[in-house]
């Protein structure tokens, strides 16, 4: 493992623990692989200032928040949980003892409607804060607000690798021209990454070529491992398949990597193997986590992007280009242990024509859980809070429409809204105002285990493999799921019933054209939901069973 001493992040050690000493917000801008995510907090837990309150580090993605956890534990030779510990929906990783907690923005956000100053939490770290989430800016304006009020002691640290600094320092200093932001830049990649474009255009499918590119890195070289970048679960799983077509060689082991796989498969990409890894991943492994090992990046400069559909009422994954900023991010992957080469799929002259920076996610979906917890924390109009990058006024009121129509809403006697015991219950679920409502009524109407399922169902991925639709045996076999025409929903919990009852073997989901993965899925989330009955009243959410 390398040592920390080594890492570039060392260099501005003494001038951000400085920097927190004289004022309350620092931007850190560091290389990829730089050991800001991992090392920096360690500075600032060491350094013994904040006697009993905690260093809370947000990141985007829960596989990097129980990786980079786990790892700081390694480093620092304790348990998980113990000084260290991690916190994501539906996993709690942490101890009265525990001082550095890695939590996804989510939770932050949940925690601020019980805890509204945050007065547990003496630094806050936004990790990665580049890929703009809606989550992220919503705290950083929050965060900005408690420190120019009741929490002027709270240290807000901003860092990422690839971050236009000066709208973010102009944020924070405020239209009032208040105090300038420390910004402190840590130098250097530990090593060199050369960028190699596809010759042409290519039409063949992103998986087809990405194969192409792994099973020539595998003649030519004889170490190193590969980390390859595909929009989702669909194309990982066809990039494998093709690799088996290709017959990769039996010195390289195989491993995919996405959000929908059990912990344990996650963890298994981070562990020393005998053989070379090709690990083919969506942007989870864009940031944050490291993989040790990796000299080769295969990028197919797609990711899928999360869009408000008008139509629907819902956000909808669509496979997008991804920004010059966030193809930085994932060829820094190769730079880590040795100087790297990066494949990127696309010509060089497609890369002038991306965007710069990603679109802030506040712009582009669908806002309805977001208004509703800014409610809950007091600003009932949306359009006035601090934004950093204000969204559409248009998608705020739809948000704010489809809330008051779920009942999350009521007026008292001179027409001021508040929150409705419906809309209190809603911010208790951790999830869409739309199935939370639907999991409320469920158990109000005494369906919550059914209703449990279908949040469950819709919650993730699709459940029936997309591909599988034209062949005719699945067609056959999907038969018995389709017998009545009220809803998708009830095929749905039918196919789902039959996998679970098999034991989400893979022959037979292959043979109902059902994801094995989706399906063992759901199945986590409709017991972690179950778990949430007693909340609500509902205690015979077992009767599915």
């Amino acid at each position: 493992m390398e040592s920390s001493s080594d890492l570039p992040i060392v260099s501005i050690q003494a001038e951000l623990l400085d920097s927190l000493d004289r004022e309350n917000r620092v931007i850190i801008v560091a290389p990829t692989g730089s050991g800001k995510t991992t090392q920096l907090p360690q500075y600032v837990l060491d350094a013994g200032t904040l006697e009993n309150q905690k260093i809370v580090v947000l990141q985007p993605r829960r596989v990097a928040a129980r990786a980079v956890a786990r790892r700081v534990c390694e480093e620092r030779n304790i348990s998980l949980g113990t000084e260290v510990g991690y916190q994501v929906r539906f996993d709690d990783r942490t101890s009265r003892e525990t001082r550095l907690v890695f939590m996804t923005e989510g939770v932050l956000l949940r925690q601020l409607q019980d805890q509204a100053n945050l007065k547990d939490v003496g630094v806050l770290i936004l990790d990665e804060f580049h890929e703009r989430s809606l989550y992220s800016d919503v705290i950083l304006g929050l965060v900005k607000r408690l420190q120019e009020t009741t929490r002027p002691d709270l240290n807000l640290i901003v860092m990422s690798a690839t971050l236009d600094v000066a709208p973010i320092a102009a944020f924070l200093k405020g239209r009032d021209g208040g105090k300038a932001t420390r910004v402190l830049e840590a130098d250097g990649r530990t090593f060199p990454v050369e960028i190699r474009y596809a010759a042409r255009q290519d039409p063949r499918r992103v998986s087809e070529r990405a194969a192409e590119q792994i099973v020539e890195i595998g003649r030519s070289t004889s170490e190193g491992d590969i980390l390859v970048f595909m929009p989702g679960m669909g194309d990982i799983n066809a990039t494998m398949r093709q690799l088996s077509d290709r017959r990769l060689g039996q010195e390289f082991e195989v491993m995919p990597l996405h959000g929908e796989l059990p912990v344990e498969q996650q963890d298994r990409v981070f562990k020393a193997t005998q053989r070379r890894k090709v690990i083919i991943a969506t942007n989870v492994a864009e940031s944050s986590i490291t993989i040790q090992g990796v000299l080769f990046v295969v990028d197919s400069g797609l990711a899928r992007v999360a869009r408000f559909n008008a139509e629907t009422g819902l956000n909808s994954l669509e496979i997008e280009e991804i920004s010059q900023a966030s193809a930085d991010q994932r060829s820094g992957r190769a730079g880590r242990t040795a100087p790297g080469i990066c494949y990127r799929l696309w010509t060089e002259s497609g890369q002038l024509n991306r965007l710069p920076q990603t679109t802030p996610e506040v712009q582009r979906t669908e806002l309805s859980e977001i208004v509703l917890q800014l409610h809950a924390l007091g600003i009932r109009r949306a359009e006035s809070f601090d934004w950093l990058d204000a969204p559409n006024v248009l998608a705020v009121r739809q948000a704010e429409d489809l809330l008051s129509l779920l009942g999350a809403f009521s007026k008292d006697t001179n027409g001021e809204e508040h929150l409705s015991d419906i809309g209190r219950k809603m911010l208790r679920l951790p999830m869409l105002p739309r199935y939370a409502r639907m999991l409320i009524e469920g158990a109000r109407r005494g369906c919550f285990a059914e209703a449990a399922l279908c949040a469950a169902l819709v919650s993730g991925r699709g459940l029936m493999i997309r591909g599988a639709r034209g062949d005719q045996q699945i067609q056959q076999a999907q038969e018995t799921f389709q017998e009545d025409e009220r809803s998708d929903f009830f095929t749905l919990m039918r196919a789902y019933e039959t996998v679970r009852v098999g034991g989400f073997r893979l022959a037979e989901c292959r043979h109902f054209g059902v994801s094995r993965q989706v399906a063992m899925g759901v199945e986590q989330v409709y017991q972690q939901l179950a778990g949430l009955g007693e909340r609500l009243g509902a205690v015979s959410y077992t009767h599915l069973r």
